[in-house]
Protein backbone atom coordinates (compact mmCIF):
# COMPACT_ATOMS: atom_id res chain seq x y z
CA UNK A 1 0.00 0.00 0.00
CA UNK A 2 1.38 3.79 -0.75
CA UNK A 3 0.59 6.40 1.61
CA UNK A 4 -2.10 8.96 1.02
CA UNK A 5 -0.93 12.72 -0.21
CA UNK A 6 -2.61 13.53 2.82
CA UNK A 7 -0.91 11.37 5.79
CA UNK A 8 1.28 8.75 6.61
CA UNK A 9 -0.97 7.15 8.78
CA UNK A 10 -4.30 5.87 8.20
CA UNK A 11 -7.35 5.88 11.05
CA UNK A 12 -10.25 3.48 9.49
CA UNK A 13 -12.89 2.85 11.64
CA UNK A 14 -15.56 -0.21 10.22
CA UNK A 15 -19.05 -1.58 11.53
CA UNK A 16 -20.39 -4.93 10.89
CA UNK A 17 -17.37 -5.03 7.94
CA UNK A 18 -18.44 -2.09 6.31
CA UNK A 19 -16.25 1.49 5.98
CA UNK A 20 -18.16 4.34 8.37
CA UNK A 21 -15.05 6.78 9.17
CA UNK A 22 -11.45 7.41 8.31
CA UNK A 23 -8.63 9.89 8.58
CA UNK A 24 -5.20 10.24 7.92
CA UNK A 25 -2.25 12.29 9.74
CA UNK A 26 0.98 12.93 9.30
CA UNK A 27 2.73 12.02 12.88
CA UNK A 28 1.93 8.44 14.45
CA UNK A 29 1.50 10.21 18.21
CA UNK A 30 -1.79 11.91 16.36
CA UNK A 31 -3.08 9.13 15.27
CA UNK A 32 -2.44 7.02 18.05
CA UNK A 33 -4.42 9.42 19.96
CA UNK A 34 -7.09 9.77 17.17
CA UNK A 35 -7.52 5.88 17.64
CA UNK A 36 -8.23 5.82 21.43
CA UNK A 37 -10.64 8.95 21.12
CA UNK A 38 -12.48 6.76 18.76
CA UNK A 39 -12.40 3.98 20.67
CA UNK A 40 -14.35 5.93 23.29
CA UNK A 41 -16.92 7.91 20.83
CA UNK A 42 -17.14 4.85 18.57
CA UNK A 43 -16.26 1.54 20.53
CA UNK A 44 -20.62 0.78 21.41
CA UNK A 45 -21.30 0.85 17.78
CA UNK A 46 -22.48 -2.71 16.84
CA UNK A 47 -19.62 -4.69 14.97
CA UNK A 48 -17.50 -1.76 15.83
CA UNK A 49 -13.05 -2.19 14.22
CA UNK A 50 -10.60 0.25 14.56
CA UNK A 51 -7.31 -0.41 12.41
CA UNK A 52 -4.60 1.86 12.68
CA UNK A 53 -1.93 1.33 9.88
CA UNK A 54 1.31 2.63 8.90
CA UNK A 55 0.46 3.24 4.97
CA UNK A 56 4.36 3.98 3.94
CA UNK A 57 5.48 0.36 5.28
CA UNK A 58 1.94 -1.34 4.94
CA UNK A 59 2.18 -2.51 8.78
CA UNK A 60 -0.54 -2.73 10.97
CA UNK A 61 0.22 -0.67 13.95
CA UNK A 62 -3.13 -0.92 16.30
CA UNK A 63 -6.37 -3.03 16.03
CA UNK A 64 -9.25 -2.55 18.22
CA UNK A 65 -11.15 -5.09 19.32
CA UNK A 66 -8.12 -7.29 19.84
CA UNK A 67 -8.36 -10.34 18.11
CA UNK A 68 -8.18 -14.05 20.34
Amino acid sequence: MTGSATGRYHLLLTAEGRPVQHGWWEREETARDKCRRWIGEYGDMPGARLTLTDERDGVTLAAWPERR
